[in-house]
């Protein structure tokens, strides 16, 4: 629902009709124009002529249209794009295959820039969902639409500015905020600590209300019916911390800090996350003295040159390019020892998750769970920071939810849990570093002639000294002996247990 933005008076000439908010948008002459709006509030119909405008300001050649989906893609801006630019103007054509793309017709480009040009105009469409698809064109604008939902990911943005970059190429994104991630952090609050006067980020916000087809009574029923946040995140399109966010503890005042040289002699560790395309890192360092994990550096494969290209021994080298020395790896379910296997062969040894629940020597079910309420208890007792230019892992932390009911409540769900690759990485070096050092073990008795008690148990039963209490040396990758504070090892040799 929208008024007639435009319209075609007897003469034939078409004339725009633009409500305050979109006159905002119109108006502004900034690089990077987010355009925040509630819902029905002409967000999607803004964005054809604002690229109409681009055209004609910047000239021939390629622009391009994003949505997080294809589907979405089909559902809303592309029939909106061709009802401007095919239906009222009949600048070009459109194809869908092989690749999605209006390309301006002789006429249309003549009468568009008023002359014949000997380069082609063409508007490509894109979605976010795989960064990697991104990376062909060099265009000369683009319109990022619906960019706040979650499957429109950062990866594909950074992809976005590449393709501009040549041109210094305006950005239009057109959204309803979902969640605080990377349209928060990297426009919003930078725009914000400019007070509102960034040199390059504009910020246009309003209500649904603004357009004037919008029926005031429906405003009123959705603030009556629904929850503050949906209310104001959805018809007043202001940031809100969504329900169901699973690290609602994450405050960036406490959590965040500067970066800083890590000094060589602190631990490090690294978790991964494999996948074919998705292998993901993150790097966490500990102070000495008070136990804090700063996490540093994050490995993302569309920031080293693509994943699916990559073999185990080139994500090795490009994981471990500045460090000081090979950091203590954790990473990957229990089926993918392969990929330990692949990694440890190519230098870097990688142990498999302690995803044990403290009460049973049974693989817990909920291990992710598990993981997940390690990660969330250290990051609420101040115990993980995090280096504030991690952008990847400061998204996917503010973004990460459980699905909600029809009730508006939480699941125990998690919304596309397939995207979070960085998460999964902390998830597995956290939950493996805070693990309960007191845990029980139900060990029994094994069978006769097979040993005894202290020879079978987990060593964490009896504990050995220092903090891990893995036997692989995660430098070498040798097995190693740790010293018992009890002399239970010599105890061993002498078979007395």
């Amino acid at each position: 629902m929208t008024h007639n933005l435009i319209t075609c008076p007897g003469d034939g000439k078409m004339q725009i009709v633009l409500h305050p908010g979109q006159r905002r948008a119109w108006d502004s002459a900034k690089r990077f124009v987010t355009v925040l709006a509630g819902t029905q509030g002409g967000k999607t119909t803004f964005g054809p002529i604002w690229l109409l405008q681009e055209i004609m300001k910047r000239g021939p050649g390629d622009y391009m249209i994003v949505t997080p989906t294809f589907p979405l893609l089909e559902l809303k801006a592309l029939p909106t794009f061709l009802n401007m630019f095919k239906e009222k103007l009949k600048l070009g054509e459109y194809v869908g295959n092989p690749v999605r793309k209006f390309t301006f017709s002789r006429r249309g480009s003549k009468r568009l820039f008023g002359k014949e040009t000997n380069e082609d105009t063409i508007v490509f469409f894109g979605h976010a969902s795989d960064p990697e698809s991104l990376e062909s064109a060099t265009a000369k604008a683009a319109w990022l639409d619906e960019a706040g939902q979650k499957k429109f990911r950062l990866g594909s943005f950074e992809a976005i500015l590449r393709r501009l970059s040549i041109h210094m190429g305006r950005m239009l994104i057109t959204t309803t905020p979902y969640d605080l991630g990377w349209i928060k952090q990297k426009l919003y609050d930078p725009w914000e600590a400019a007070k509102c006067d960034h040199p390059e980020i504009d910020i246009i916000r309003f209500d649904s209300t603004e357009n004037p087809a919008f029926p005031k009574k429906e405003f009123e029923r959705a603030r009556r019916d629904l929850p503050l946040w949906k209310f104001n995140m959805f018809y007043r399109a202001l940031f809100t911390r969504p329900a169901g966010l699973i690290y609602d503890c994450f405050d960036p005042k406490r959590h965040k800090a500067p970066r800083f040289t890590i000094p060589p002699n602190w631990h490090r560790f690294l978790g991964l996350d494999f996948g074919g395309i998705n292998t993901s890192g993150i790097f966490l360092a500990e102070h000495p003295i008070s136990k804090i994990l700063y996490a540093y550096r994050e490995y993302r494969p569309y920031k080293h040159g693509g994943g699916s290209t990559k073999t185990a021994r080139q994500h090795v080298e490009a994981i471990l390019a500045g460090e000081p020395k090979i950091p203590y790896a954790v990473g990957g379910a229990k089926s993918e020892q392969n990929w330990r296997e692949e990694f440890r062969a190519a230098g870097l040894p990688v142990l498999e998750p302690d995803v044990m629940d403290s009460t049973t020597t049974a693989r817990n079910t909920s291990s992710v769970e598990v993981g997940i309420s390690r990660v969330y208890a250290a990051i609420s007792r101040g115990e993980l920071v995090f280096i504030d230019d991690l952008e990847g892992i400061l998204d996917e932390l503010q973004a990460y939810s459980r699905k909600l009911d029809e009730r508006g409540d939480p699941t125990d769900e998690i919304e596309d849990k397939n995207f979070y690759h960085g998460l999964d990485a902390l998830r597995y070096v956290v939950g493996h570093n805070r693990r309960p050092m007191d845990a029980r073990w139900e060990i029994g008795l094994p069978p006769e002639g097979q040993g005894g008690i202290m020879r079978n148990a987990p060593p964490e039963v009896f504990g050995y000294p220092g903090r891990y209490r893995n036997e692989m040396d995660p430098e070498t990758g040798a097995i190693r002996k740790r010293p018992n504070r009890y002399g239970m090892d010599r105890l061993r040799e002498e078979h007395i247990f």
